[in-house]
Parts: structure tokens; C-alpha cells; sequence
């Protein structure tokens, strides 16, 4: 059996990462990451989670920029670091230079300057600031509008659907017990965001309100001349020394585990007949598939959508997209003729319209769709004796901004997608602090009704903001990805497990991650993106286990698992004890401590990738008998293990 490379194992691709550079003066560090600030802390505490200066396409795609002449200068008391930079494409480029000073004292400045080599078309070129969430979220700030008003606010706590902090100029927030940070913004009128929308752990801060036309140009020559600058007042935090074992607690229970399920693209349901057994084997209890007549689906795709989850042994769910606007009721109550020719197979119907695929941002005018109630009343009629949901087949944002009429529905469902603004490593396991606020929120635009997730995935499966998500022929890391490498890598499983316990702490009634055969998919088949390593040979993605592990968890006992913010993790109550689910989210090796002892552990790490990904049994066949009290997790190595 051959072995995959490192990279293969863990990422799903051969693309090389470099490594950060820490920056430090005195307890002001940061992480420098291709040209842009990460992670600054002030003894060892974030107080930002990054600075960036990123120039987007029309399609709010980011480009990666060329750096050249990069300089770094470190002293005991400080760093200086500039740089030149070209972004662009085949068709247009935007020239900036940069420069970035940290001292002692706790100030930073980061500064850039630019101009446009073409007429270069964009939605965002400029500074993006993050605050971090965790420790934030509901906690006071000092606003500094852009007219010198001064006003006391709050970070939210429950997701805004909208921008909650406008006509910014500075933020001052307490990051800890007397550490007072201020930023400044300088060189445009910035405004906040709350990213967790997406799945992103900040709140952003960015240049050029929304509300101004968008895409814009920035005629050749023109330029942009703009600054952040940081100011971090008080005594340093102790910094942790960071040695010895992460302890593991479980804690009470808290509800039951949910069931969950896969998603079913259907140019996917040929593939998924043909590996039913396999799929059946993950034990998924809802196969959700998708209908878009404007995408040239029919009867067929129908019938295909619930052969497939017959084959799978799963309960059949269809999100319908509505295409008409004016004779949506008729087209409504045609599509449930057909369901109901053939035999009405779908315990659960979603409809959308065709409009609700595409973002409308804050203060822009709603395009013609259906009527809400209207839609959900005619649905009612067409799929009698089902349970009807309703919400958006995109992303949670969408849903935050667009509420469904919740009185008429059994249940309202969204998706998510890990990387819509960022496509690094640290960006998409970062992105899981985000899910319990949307958990929060989506329970309070429910009300009373449950709320469903999925499918979801790493990837993005379709793109709201522009006209579709990035195909991805060369394997690499970027935002917006349909076909990302991580779907196949640990990181992937690590991620996966993750998502599922924090949706089932936060109460979802059922979690659909992932898909069958596709880029979302468990099994690998012969695609049109590259497989390295599974090409020719087929087999299985380590997230393949993770799900069939917790698919078997369903409507057991539920306790959460608090560690580190290293680790993910799940705890549920069986008939053989208490089964504990642990995961590594970083690219370091941590040691942790049991709650009890262990009797057995199954540990899906890169040692054990390649025999995982050649056997649909490797929960049961990888499983040895331990009396351990800690346990050992590789980077991004996920571990389940029944305590004695």
C-alpha cells in the first residue's frame, strides 16, 4: 500500500504553506502571513485578529499578491517591515506598496499606498480589520465615528443581519482586565460587519460603505493612500508558558445527539447508486437532494433523488427552487403533482425562489420573487402530509436578512460554507468559534419551530455574490472554493467533527455536512478536479469515519466536551458507556488529559490515513483495547475513545 505525502494526508493538496513569521516587540506580537498581519497579541493575548490589505475582483473573489522587495527589520524594541506588491489577473492590476512598524510601547501602524496600473474593476480594495469573537461578543466598544462623534456601544451578541457599527473612524475595546485597545483607521470611511454571518470568527471592520455602487472602478492611475493604527494601553497578561496536558472535561447532558445527514447534488445520484453500499454503511438518517428546473432538472432527477436515499436507507428531504414569480402557485402545485405520481417519497419539502439564491446586500432593493406567505401557502397545499421548511438554500446570512414566515412552516433550514472571505488553513477550523452564536441566532429567528443545517460543507456549493464558486482545476487553497482539497484531508475530518458538536450543542434538529460522491462528497470517484492520491485508485475521505462514528450517536445523550481551544469535541451516553470524540484543529501536536480512563480508542491520524481510506470498517478494524489516561493527537488527528 502506498503512502500519500504529509500534505496529501492532512490538506488534500500539494500546495506548500509558508511558514509565518512572528513579529515581536516586547509583549506586541504578530503573525506576518503573505503580507498581511494575523493573530496580534499583547502577552499572548489577541487583541486583533488580523489586518489586511486585500484588493477583490467584481465577484468578491480575493487575489493573492505578488510580493517583491520585502525587508523586515526586527530589534529588542521593535520590527519594521515593508514591501511592494501587484494584484491582478489577465485582465487588470492594482499596484501597492506597504509598510508595517510595531514597538514596545504597544503601537502598530500599518500603512499602504497604491494606484491602479488599468481601469481595474472591484468590489473591496483596501484595509480590513478583525476583532476576534471569543471574549468580545456582547462586551462594550468605544465608538469614533467618522465626524469626530463619540458613542459607547456593544459588540452583538446575537448575529446583526445587517452592519451594526457605521461611519467609523476608531474602535477602542478592553481586550483584558486593563488592557485597552484602540484602533484607528485612517484613509477612507470604514464600517463593521459581523462576519460570524459567514462562518467567520471576527467581527469586520472594512472600507467603502456598502451602500456606495458596487462593483466600482478605479480608473488607471488613480490611487489609494490608507492606514491602521493600533494602540494597546495597560500591563501586559501574564503569557501562559503553554506546557503539560490540555485537561478534558465532559460535562452534563444537555439534550440528545442529532441524526444526521448528506447532501445529493443530482449529476451526483448516478455515482451514489453505484457506491450505495458504501454510503449506506455511514448510517446517514436524511438525504437531502436538490431540484432547480432552470438547471434542466425533471421527473427524472426526482425519481433519482429518492432511489438515492432508498439505497442509502435514509429519509428523502428535496429543496425545490421556485423559477416563476408571477405563476409561482402554479409551478408549485405542478411540482407536487409529479411527487405525488411518484409515490410521494419526500417526508420533507423546502422551496425557495429562484431570486433568494442571490445575496441582496443591506440597503438594496429587493428583486421580484413570490410573495412569502403566499409561496409557503401554495406549497402547503401542493405537498399535503409533509413537513414543509423553509429559509435559504445559500448561507445563514441570507436567512438573517430574509426571515421566512416561521408561523407557517415545520422547520426552518440554512447552510454554511467555511470559506467564503478566507481559503487559509487557520480560517476554516477558526470558523467553528463562529457556530455557536449562528446556533443562537438561528433558535431566535426559529422561535418555536426547530431549525435544520445543511447541507454544509468546507466548500461552497453555490455562490450568492457572484456567479459561481471557484472551480479549483489546480488543487489550491482559496476562498470560495467548490472542489477544496480539505474535503479529503484530516483537516476535513477534524472540521467535521467540530461542526457537528457545536450544531448539536446548539440544537439543531437535524445536521446535514457533506455529500455522497461530488466535492462534498465521502467516496471518492473519477472527477474533473484533481484527487491526489485517490485518483485511479478510489477510496475513502477520512471524514467518511468521523461521520459514520457520529451518525451512530443519533438520539443518544448529549454532553459537552470543554477543553482547550485546541480541541474539538463530543461526548454522548451509550448503552457501552460514556463515548467520548476528540479532535486536534491545529497543525501542532497536543497531548491531552482523559476525564477517566479509556478501554479502547480509534485514532484516525497520518499514520493511519492510508489503511482508514482502504477499509469502510477502520471504526471497528483501527479500534485497540487502551487503559490510557491521556492521549496523543497529531495535527488535525481525530480520536474516539469509550471511557472505563
Amino acid at each position: 500500500m502506498s503512502t500519500p505525502s504529509l500534505a496529501i494526508r492532512l490538506f488534500g493538496t500539494e500546495e506548500p504553506v509558508a511558514p509565518l513569521r512572528i513579529l515581536k516587540a516586547g509583549a506586541l506580537t504578530a503573525e506576518f502571513d503573505a503580507g498581511n498581519l494575523r493573530h496580534i497579541r499583547f502577552g499572548g493575548v489577541e487583541i486583533i485578529r488580523a489586518v489586511s490589505f486585500i484588493v477583490r475582483d467584481r465577484n468578491w473573489g480575493t487575489y493573492n499578491p505578488v510580493l517583491s522587495n520585502l525587508v523586515v527589520d526586527e530589534r529588542p524594541d521593535g520590527f519594521t517591515v515593508s514591501y511592494d506588491a501587484r494584484a491582478g489577473d489577465g485582465h487588470q492590476a492594482f499596484r501597492f506598496s506597504a509598510r508595517i512598524e510595531g514597538d514596545s510601547a504597544g503601537r502598530l501602524d500599518f500603512s499602504a499606498t497604491g494606484h491602479a496600473e488599468t481601469d481595474f474593476l472591484t468590489n473591496r480594495t483596501g484595509f480590513v480589520v478583525l476583532h476576534p469573537i471569543v471574549g468580545v461578543s456582547g462586551e462594550p466598544v468605544t465608538i469614533e465615528h467618522a465626524d469626530g462623534v463619540i458613542e459607547e456601544g456593544r459588540f452583538p451578541d446575537i448575529i446583526d443581519p445587517v452592519q451594526p457599527i457605521m461611519n467609523i473612524r476608531a474602535l477602542t475595546h478592553e481586550a483584558a482586565p486593563g488592557v485597552s485597545v484602540t484602533c484607528r483607521m485612517e484613509g477612507d470611511v470604514y464600517e463593521m460587519e459581523d462576519q460570524r454571518n459567514w462562518t467567520d470568527a471576527s467581527y469586520k471592520t472594512y472600507v467603502r460603505p456598502l451602500a456606495l455602487p458596487w462593483p466600482y472602478t478605479i480608473a488607471r492611475g488613480d490611487g489609494v493612500e490608507q492606514a491602521i493604527r493600533l494602540t494597546v494601553t495597560g500591563p501586559a497578561p501574564a503569557a501562559s508558558t503553554g506546557t503539560g496536558a490540555i485537561t478534558v472535561a465532559v460535562g452534563d447532558v444537555i439534550g440528545t445527539v442529532p441524526p444526521l445527514g448528506l447532501g445529493l447534488d443530482p449529476s451526483e445520484i448516478p455515482d451514489t447508486l453505484a457506491h450505495a453500499g458504501l454510503l449506506r454503511s455511514v448510517g446517514a438518517k436524511l438525504l437531502v437532494g436538490y431540484y432547480d428546473p432552470a438547471k434542466g432538472h425533471d421527473r427524472a432527477t426526482l425519481s433519482g433523488i429518492a432511489a438515492a436515499a432508498r439505497a442509502l436507507g435514509a429519509e428523502a428531504r428535496l429543496e425545490a427552487v421556485i423559477t416563476s414569480v408571477e405563476g409561482f402557485a402554479e409551478e408549485i402545485a405542478a411540482l407536487g403533482r409529479i411527487v405525488a405520481e411518484l409515490g410521494s417519497p419526500f417526508a420533507s419539502v423546502l422551496v425557495s425562489p429562484t431570486p433568494d439564491l442571490k445575496c441582496t446586500l443591506p440597503g438594496a432593493v429587493w428583486p421580484p420573487a413570490p410573495p412569502p406567505r403566499a409561496m409557503f401557502e401554495a406549497a402547503r397545499k401542493a405537498f399535503p402530509g409533509v413537513r414543509l421548511g423553509g429559509g435559504m438554500f445559500s448561507l445563514f446570512t441570507e436567512l438573517n436578512r430574509k426571515r421566512p414566515p416561521v408561523d407557517l412552516l415545520d422547520f426552518v433550514s440554512f447552510t454554511t460554507t467555511a470559506t467564503l472571505h478566507a481559503g487559509d488553513d487557520a480560517s476554516i477550523v477558526e470558523g467553528l468559534e463562529s457556530l455557536p452564536a449562528i446556533a443562537l441566532s438561528a433558535r431566535a429567528i426559529a422561535g418555536d419551530k426547530p431549525y435544520a443545517v445543511g447541507p454544509s460543507a468546507i466548500g461552497m456549493r453555490m455562490n450568492p455574490y457572484g456567479e459561481a464558486p471557484f472551480a479549483n482545476p489546480g488543487n489550491i487553497r482559496q476562498a470560495m472554493n467548490f472542489n477544496d482539497p480539505r474535503q479529503r484531508g484530516l483537516l476535513g475530518a477534524a472540521f467535521a467533527l467540530g461542526y457537528v458538536a457545536r450544531f448539536a450543542e446548539g440544537g439543531a434538529e437535524t445536521i446535514t455536512l457533506g455529500g455522497t460522491t461530488g466535492a462534498f462528497g465521502l467516496v471518492s470517484v473519477p472527477q474533473d478536479w484533481p484527487q491526489p492520491w485517490f485518483e485511479g485508485r478510489g477510496g475513502l475521505f477520512p471524514m467518511f469515519h468521523v461521520l459514520r462514528g457520529l451518525a451512530r450517536l443519533a438520539g443518544q445523550q448529549l454532553r459537552p466536551v470543554v477543553a482547550s481551544a485546541a480541541i474539538e469535541g463530543l461526548a454522548a451516553e451509550t448503552a457501552e458507556g460514556t463515548e467520548l470524540w476528540l479532535a486536534n484543529r491545529t497543525g501542532t501536536a497536543e497531548t491531552l488529559a482523559l476525564p477517566r480512563p479509556a478501554r479502547d480508542v480509534f485514532l484516525l491520524d497520518a499514520d493511519s490515513f492510508a489503511a482508514a481510506a482502504e477499509d469502510a470498517n477502520a471504526l471497528e478494524t483501527l479500534t485497540r483495547a487502551t487503559t490510557a489516561t491521556t492521549i496523543a493527537l497529531g495535527p488535525y488527528a481525530v480520536a474516539r475513545l469509550r471511557l472505563s
